[in-house]
């Protein structure tokens, strides 16, 4: 997977992109077709908000977070582009379960 880590009116040091890349390489365990990720995180005044795009085969997932803390705003994005990715496999699931090929 190839991911691009942005960050707007923030500097992105080494300990966040290792982070960042420690939880979605996480991701991989549910979905082995994941192309692309785009993450971008920025600081709006009080807000640390973190930006997901996730290209997956068949879906572009998209989810964003915000928090206090920065970590905390990777975190929950994490478990919002999880479940979605669940979500999505679930339904490719469900799609294929009937067709027999002959």
């Amino acid at each position: 997977m190839q991911l691009n880590i942005t960050g707007q009116q923030l500097e992105l040091t080494d300990a966040l992109r290792d982070y960042v890349s420690e939880k979605f390489s996480r991701l991989e365990r549910h979905a082995d077709n994941i192309t692309n990720a785009q993450v971008t995180l920025k600081i709006e005044k009080e807000r640390q908000i973190a930006e997901s795009t996730l290209h997956v085969v068949g879906a572009d997932l998209h989810a964003t977070a915000e928090a206090e803390d920065m970590y905390a705003s990777i975190d929950l994005l994490i478990d919002k582009i999880d479940r979605q990715l669940i979500k999505h496999k679930e339904k490719a699931q469900a799609r294929n379960h009937g067709n027999v090929v002959r």
